[in-house]
């Protein structure tokens, strides 16, 4: 049922939101504790090992762990949230929408992007800086989203939409205190802020955007970047570690962008495993 807001309508019920939301709400508090129990693992067996990686490969990525055996645990054995994940994730392969890139929008009027040191973040570690960094993005993405939803920017906003923005940023919260908890315990500074080269591109973006749906395209690019960054992660990842806390997180951002598009009047494209066309590398990382 279509319900008019304002000028804007939501494509589907807002009792159909709110469940969805429920349920997404109930898949992240399931991957808490294997989060955050994978990120510790992956801080402490990092600063162990050190990261000048093995013998033969100096400067490159430690091999921590049986990665293959973590590998096969998630593609083959992850259970019924992985399940869900592989088989209801979206892709956006076929749609006409267009990616948010440094170079859009003005930059003058824009404070200095924050950047990373890499003699701090080196190897994997900068994968590790990287993902909260991302987390980081979309906590801001979904705060001004909110914020400009409360200053009636994009008119009125149906409780069960505010009610899903909030949830999924408290979700981003969580995730980067993982990464964050991983660099702690690998001895090194947390990352609190947004050093990545497109930072000022999303800025621009949320300040432009005069709607909901404005606001849902965004914040889609943002879930579908971060959760084929993960998923990029558990094919290719070196650690263990690595991979078992990308493969608890990745679920959860696939099932914020799957309910974006329905947000978005969308019906999810069921895809037996999501692209990676939009990871993003630690390239991205600003330094």
């Amino acid at each position: 049922m279509r319900r008019a807001r304002g000028g804007w309508e939501l494509p589907i019920g807002e009792n159909e939101l709110s469940g969805l939301t429920r349920d997404m709400e109930e898949a992240h508090r399931e991957t808490l504790p294997a989060m955050r129990t994978s990120a510790a693992d992956l801080g402490e067996r990092i600063r162990e090992l050190g990261q000048a990686g093995p013998p033969g490969n100096p400067g490159g990525p430690a091999r921590i762990g049986p990665v293959d055996a973590g590998r096969r645990r998630f593609l083959l054995n992850a259970g019924g949230l992985g399940a869900a994940f592989l088989l209801t994730a979206c892709s956006s392969t076929g749609t006409d929408e267009k990616g948010v890139s440094p170079q859009d929008g003005p930059s003058e009027a824009l404070p200095p992007r924050a950047a990373v040191d890499t003699v701090m973040y080196t190897a994997e570690l900068r994968f590790v800086a990287l993902s909260a960094a991302l987390e980081n993005q979309a906590v801001g993405a979904y705060g001004s989203i909110l914020a400009a939803a409360g200053a009636e920017k994009f008119g009125a906003v149906p409780p069960a939409v505010s009610t899903f923005v909030t949830m999924a940023m408290a979700h981003h919260i969580d995730h980067a205190k993982a990464w964050n908890e991983a660099l702690t315990a690998a001895g090194k500074p947390v990352v609190t802020d947004v050093p990545l080269s497109n930072q000022r591109a999303v800025t621009t973006a949320l300040d432009r955007a005069a709607s909901v749906d404005d606001a849902a395209k965004l914040a889609l690019q943002l879930e579908e970047q971060a959760a084929q960054t993960y998923l990029s992660a558990v094919y290719h990842g070196k650690s263990r570690g690595g991979i078992e806390t990308a493969a608890t997180i990745a679920p959860v951002e696939a099932m914020h962008a799957s309910i974006l598009r329905f947000v978005l009047g969308q019906y999810p494209v069921p895809d037996a495993f999501l692209p990676e066309d939009l990871a993003a590398t630690p390239g991205l990382l600003t330094v």
